[in-house]
């Protein structure tokens, strides 16, 4: 209902702007020559931004669906497609205006309202969920198929696909019940869809036309699907925005890491200007609102001041800090201070504690973790509890079921006895207006990605190769599900 609201918003805001734009359009034809425009960094060190308050480019694009699906999906072909490194555009400083026609530098990416130079696209990229609890085995092979979930040696990088087959398999009793608990299925491709659109309009109310796509990376409609339709619309600018403010290796690294390898492997593609927004944690738009729902769900326990601001956010291995240098840590941190900061500013001053959820395996992850925090919490007498899922801004199932269902469970047997949970933003208004401001920003940056090939994606890219690591690894799959079947036998035949 929170996300419907929020695009209903958006549509009201569209009309509203309608008037406006029209008064102004002989204005922006009336710009002087030569007219500059001063870029100036933006605070996250991923995008560059441009004042382009003062003047407006008419830039064209059409609005299609952006989640028919398209046949065929490189399903099989995904674990080669991940460790190219990030490739980040420059803006040259220098933006300007000729009578509506915008330039940056020496690339036209505007046009005059009668005369269409270019073609903006907007990627989103999210993680994916089943639609149906038929799909949920599947998906999960997707997910452990990838090696920035489970990160192999070299040596044993064949195992990757058995390994992840054995998983999903015995993982999809237990993650069939979660999602029947939430309706049979994840609505987080609703959401995006419905972020997408509001998106959209957010950026037609900024007289921005551009068409907005949607990449999920394990489940429909797949990355791939969406670059095939980038390609057939003949997008000529792309920004691309994980849906994720927080950058990890395993979030929007695997996405934009995947992105690389199909753009390279495609000679139009690999000249397409891009810019990757690969984190917007820090962003004042982001910040406020989360602020807001904060603020807004606090009226709603009896003591207000008296409520433990509990952020949780998605678990990471320890070794991707460590060992790989993801920086996600660090910035959701500093995103968690700039928010209580915010708060504090608005004479919210709450005691809060940071943790971390969704754990999986033997290996340590980061700590403190989100259910040994939570008793921990019960056992020292707090008493109201207000959960706000910091790393997501769409409900799924890690906030409708872990959250709503296990760790209030949790927290009430515990001794918590007020519970609370800030919604995910979703459609919010100012939330999508600032991803709408991230995207202008990011325009000016936008360059074509490298075209060097990895070394490892040409080795898993021959066919030799791969059958050779599919069949050894197929076997030692097939040899690790019959082994506790074989001990059973052989035990049993002893007398």
């Amino acid at each position: 209902m929170a996300s419907q609201h929020g695009c209903m918003q958006f549509q009201r805001l569209v009309e509203k702007d309608q008037q406006y734009i029209r008064q102004t359009s002989n204005d922006i034809l009336k710009l002087q020559p030569k007219q500059r425009l001063d870029a100036r960094p933006f605070r996250s060190r991923h995008q560059f931004a441009g004042n382009v308050a003062s003047a407006f480019c008419s830039l064209s694009g059409s609005s299609k669906d952006v989640n028919k699906p398209v046949e065929n999906s490189a399903l099989s072909s995904r674990a080669s497609f991940l460790n190219a490194p990030s490739q980040h555009g420059k803006l040259d400083g220098k933006t300007f205006c000729f009578a509506g026609v915008c330039t940056f530098g020496d690339t036209a990416v505007g046009a005059s309202p009668s005369v269409s130079e270019e073609k903006i696209g907007v990627l989103l990229l999210n993680l994916g969920g089943p639609d149906t609890l038929h799909d949920v085995e599947p998906f999960l092979f997707n997910l452990f198929a990838d090696p920035d979930i489970i990160r192999l040696p070299r040596l044993f990088r064949f195992l990757q696909q058995p390994l992840a087959k054995l998983i999903s398999v015995s993982r999809a009793p237990k993650s069939k019940e979660g999602y029947a608990s939430i309706g049979g299925g994840s609505p987080l491709r609703k959401i995006t869809d419905e972020q997408a659109h509001a998106l959209r309009m957010a950026l037609q109310a900024k007289q921005i036309s551009a068409n907005v796509y949607i990449g999920m990376r394990y489940w429909y409609p797949f990355t791939e699907e969406a670059i095939h339709q980038i390609k057939r619309d003949k997008v000529t600018r792309l920004v691309v925005l994980p849906l994720y403010p927080q950058y990890s290796i395993s979030t929007s690294g695997s996405s934009i890491r995947l992105l690389q390898s199909i753009f390279r492997e495609d000679p139009h593609l690999a000249r397409l200007p891009v810019s990757i927004i690969e984190s917007w944690y820090n962003r004042r738009g982001y910040i406020k609102a989360m602020a807001t729902q904060i603020e807004k769900e606090l009226m709603n326990f009896s003591s207000p001041e008296e409520v433990m601001i509990f952020f949780s956010a998605h678990g990471v291995p320890l070794s991707y800090v460590k060992d790989a240098g993801d920086p996600y840590r660090d910035q959701m941190e500093e995103c968690i201070s700039l928010i209580m900061a915010e708060l504090k500013s608005r004479g919210v001053d709450n005691p809060h504690i940071l943790a971390y959820q969704s754990r999986v395996g033997p290996v340590q992850w980061l700590k403190p973790y989100t259910d040994e925090v939570i008793v921990e919490l019960g056992q020292k007498g707090t008493k109201s509890l207000l959960a706000v899922p910091v790393s997501f801004v769409s409900e799924h199932i890690e906030t409708l079921e872990e959250i709503d269902m296990e760790y209030r469970e949790l927290a009430l047997e515990s001794g918590i006895e007020n519970w609370g949970r800030v919604p995910t933003l979703g459609c919010n208004s100012s939330f999508i207006t600032d991803l709408a401001d991230a995207v202008i920003e990011a325009l000016p940056s936008a360059s074509s990605m490298a075209a060097s090939k990895n070394p490892r994606i040409e080795v898993d890219a021959d066919p030799v190769q791969r059958a050779i690591n599919v069949f050894f690894g197929s076997l030692f799959a097939f040899i690790l599900l019959l082994a506790p079947k074989l001990l059973l036998a052989m035990r049993n035949a002893v007398p």
